[in-house]
């Protein structure tokens, strides 16, 4: 019988250790469904001993991560609201960025969400595909030119390494691993077994646009200011008045941070609930039309399509989660 896979899942301060007990409990399943002890995980860090997560959470690394004949790491991602989060979490990991550029070329280094950046800073992304949360690939493809980022993809597997995007990225990871080293049919069954989501498809017209993953206290506020109002009373004036600026500002630092016209963009936040809608429930449109406060069926269904370039029937089809 060959030995089991020892993989490493990474502790370090601040960490979001989650997506680390997820991707462990999904190797355990597959352990018991084939009988067989396939995979060995451990819990790492720079050094032995208590690690002090995200929320307080104390957490134990049995090992030094440069003390176990890995396989493969998992590193997970850590909270972060901008760019100079990033850095200044980079900074005072350099010592854990130090130990995983020491691990040997053996061993896999898969990655998620801004747990990317940590795995760039070692080189050993480099001439190689990747991904990375989408709000922080600007700054990773100017600090790491040489990785060939990817922003259109949510999970790249390069030569031995793989990363994710968004904080659930830990799962097509896990996923792929147990597809590949087990089967896809016993893949399918604990996907069914454990209730796992469906394979989230988000339409190119609304990445990046749920409210959690804005940068920005503006955007954020602005998000809920769209989402709280009728489609037909949505105007610049009365967002400014919510958000204590004044229209003319508003505008103009909309369209510094998104690249957008703000009235396109407010647009698209709007659309984007009517999306959500249609994706994870059955109701009619003309009920999701008269919740989200359009003035019309046909009104929604012309600035749908507009935007996406399909009916809502159509969007329905391909990306219902349901």
């Amino acid at each position: 019988m060959p030995r089991p896979l020892q993989i490493g899942l990474l502790l370090f301060p601040d960490c979001m250790p989650a997506g680390l007990l997820g991707f462990a409990d999904l190797l355990h399943a597959a352990n018991r469904r084939t009988g067989k002890t396939l995979f060995q995980t451990h819990f790492v860090g720079v050094q032995a001993g208590a690690v002090t997560c995200n929320q307080g959470l104390v957490m134990q690394a049995s090992h030094a991560v440069n003390a176990l004949a890995l396989d493969a790491i998992l590193v997970p991602g850590f909270w972060a609201e901008s760019t100079h989060d990033v850095e200044t979490t980079l900074q005072s990991n350099a010592t854990l960025v130090a130990a995983l550029s020491r691990l040997p070329a053996r061993c896999r280094i898969w990655s998620y969400c801004v747990g990317v950046s940590l795995v760039a800073a070692t080189g050993r992304l480099d001439r190689q595909p990747a991904t990375a949360t989408w709000w922080l690939l600007d700054a990773l493809i100017k600090q790491h030119p040489k990785v060939r980022w990817q922003s259109d993809s949510t999970c790249i597997f390069g030569a031995g390494n793989a990363t994710a995007s968004g904080v659930n990225g830990y799962l097509p990871i896990a996923q792929a691993l147990i597809e590949q080293s087990v089967s896809p049919a016993i893949l399918h069954e604990l996907v069914t077994l454990m209730v796992l989501p469906r394979p989230t498809q988000t339409h190119d017209a609304f990445r990046a646009i749920s409210l959690i993953q804005q940068p920005s206290p503006l955007l954020r506020q602005l998000h809920m200011a769209v989402e709280a109002l009728p489609a037909e009373q949505i105007i610049l004036s009365r967002l400014a008045e919510a958000l204590c600026t004044s229209e003319r500002t508003l505008a103009r630092r909309v369209k510094k941070e998104t690249g957008t016209a703000a009235a396109s963009y407010v647009r698209r936040i709007k659309l984007a609930q009517a999306a959500e809608r249609l994706t994870l429930t059955t109701v009619p449109l003309s009920t999701i039309s008269t919740d989200l406060g359009f003035s019309s069926d046909s009104n929604l269904r012309r600035m749908f399509k507009e935007l996406t370039q399909l009916t809502p029937a159509q969007y329905r089809q391909r990306f219902a989660r349901y």
